[in-house]
C-alpha cells in the first residue's frame, strides 16, 4: 500500500513550516487567479478560478457574488445588500465589453444569460432585504453557474500548458471531466480537471474508462485526513500496462496561480515555496488527490485520496498536502456520502459521465 505521508514526516513537517513561517519567510509575490482574503474553500469556486482564462471583468462579478458566502453565513444583511448591488453595478459596467470579446458564435447565448443573471441578481437584492437566507443560497447558487458557463466560453482552442516530451506515452485529459462515483454507501459526482493536473486526471479518467476501480475496497481510513483507494486485488501495488507488463507511474505536477507553465516531480520543499498555494489546492472536504510513495514523488500509478478537510486539523492554505501530491478534482454532489464512508466500504464503480473526449491516450 502506498502511503504518501508517513506519522513522522508529518509531524516534522508540521514543526519545520511552522519555525520557518515564524522566523524566516517572508511571503512571496506571484500572480494568482484566486480572490484575495481568506482561502476558498467552495469547490465549485475553486474550479472557476482555476479555468485557464484572463477575463478580468468577468472574474470581478464573480469574486464580488463570492464574498457574499461569509456574510450570509453570518447574517450580516446590511452589508450584504450593499454587495449584491455592488455586482449589479459591476454587471452593468462590464456586460458590453464581456460580450464583445466573446467568439462570435456566443455572443447572443451570452446577452441571454446576461438577462437572466440580471434577474438573479435582482433576485438576490429581495431575498437580501427579506432576509432569507435559504432563498439567497439557492439563487446565488444559480447566478455563479451561470457566470461560470460563461467563463468557459473564454477558454482557449488549443491546451494551454505544455506538457513535457518525457511523458508522451502518458495519457492525459485536455480539459475537464465529470465522474460519478458509486460506493457501498451510496454515490458521488465529481469534476476532474485536466487544465490543472493533465497527466493525473489522464491517467484517473483512463483507469476508470477501463472500470479498473471496479469493487476495490477502501484500502486506508484516517479520520479528519483521508480516504485512499486504488490498490489492485494482488500483489501489484498500481495498474499493470498490459502492453509493457510494467508499473505505469505518473509524475508529480502541480500547478501555481501566475506561473508559466507546471511543475512536475518537484515539491513546494524542493521549489522553496513554504506557504504558496496552488492552483487546485487541498481546501476542501472531497478533493481528489493522486498517492505516491513516501520515497519518490513520481511513483504513483492507481491509487487515489479524498482529502476529509477539517478547518481546525488541516486548514485551507497551511496544510500538509499541498506540494507535496497532486489535487485533480474534487467532489461537488454526495458529501454526505463521503462523511459516511470508512475501511469496511467498496468503491463499486467510476463511471465517466462527460468529458471523455477530451481524453488522449498519448502524446
Amino acid at each position: 500500500m502506498q502511503k504518501f505521508l508517513s506519522n513522522q514526516n508529518k509531524l516534522f513537517l508540521i514543526f519545520t513550516i511552522i519555525i520557518l513561517q515564524v522566523f524566516f519567510l517572508k511571503p512571496i509575490q506571484v500572480l494568482a487567479d484566486l480572490p484575495t482574503g481568506n482561502a476558498v474553500k467552495d469547490p465549485n469556486a475553486i474550479l472557476r478560478n482555476a479555468l485557464p482564462i484572463k477575463q478580468v471583468e468577468l472574474q470581478e462579478i464573480q469574486h464580488k457574488l463570492e464574498e457574499t458566502s461569509d456574510l450570509v453565513r453570518g447574517g450580516r444583511w446590511p452589508a450584504l445588500t450593499k454587495t449584491v448591488t455592488k455586482c449589479q453595478s459591476l454587471l452593468k459596467k462590464y456586460q458590453g465589453r464581456i460580450i464583445k470579446d466573446l467568439p462570435n458564435d456566443k455572443k447572443k447565448i451570452a446577452e441571454k444569460t446576461f438577462l437572466e443573471l440580471k434577474e438573479n441578481f435582482d433576485s438576490l437584492q429581495e431575498h437580501s432585504k427579506a432576509k432569507n437566507k435559504y432563498s439567497f443560497v439557492t439563487t446565488r447558487k444559480e447566478a455563479l453557474d451561470k457566470i461560470g458557463g460563461i467563463e468557459e466560453y473564454f477558454l482557449p482552442n488549443q491546451f494551454p500548458y505544455d506538457i513535457p516530451e518525457e511523458f508522451d506515452d502518458l495519457p492525459r485529459l485536455l480539459g475537464r471531466a465529470k465522474v460519478n462515483i458509486k460506493t457501498s454507501k451510496g454515490e458521488m459526482k465529481a469534476i476532474v480537471d485536466g487544465f490543472n493536473a493533465p497527466l493525473t486526471a489522464g491517467a484517473f479518467v483512463d483507469l476508470s474508462s477501463k472500470n479498473f476501480y471496479k469493487d476495490l475496497p477502501i484500502n486506508r481510513a484516517e479520520e479528519f485526513f483521508v480516504l485512499q483507494t486504488g490498490d489492485p486485488i494482488g500483489e501489484a501495488i498500481g495498474y499493470i500496462d498490459p502492453d509493457t507488463n510494467e508499473e505505469r507511474h505518473v509524475p508529480l505536477e502541480i500547478r501555481i496561480p501566475g506561473e508559466k507553465e507546471t511543475f512536475y516531480n518537484q515539491t513546494f520543499e524542493d521549489l522553496g515555496l513554504y506557504t504558496e498555494t496552488p492552483t487546485l489546492p487541498f481546501a476542501t472536504l472531497g478533493t481528489l488527490g493522486w498517492s505516491h510513495s513516501s520515497t519518490a514523488v513520481d511513483d504513483g500509478s492507481s491509487q487515489f485520496f479524498f482529502f476529509l478537510y477539517e478547518a481546525e486539523l488541516n486548514p485551507a492554505g497551511r496544510n500538509l498536502i499541498d506540494g507535496r501530491n497532486a489535487a485533480f478534482g474534487y467532489v461537488i454532489e454526495g458529501f454526505d456520502v463521503l462523511e459516511e464512508l470508512t475501511k469496511d466500504d467498496t468503491i463499486i464503480s467510476i463511471d465517466v459521465l462527460d468529458g471523455i473526449e477530451n481524453l488522449k491516450l498519448n502524446a
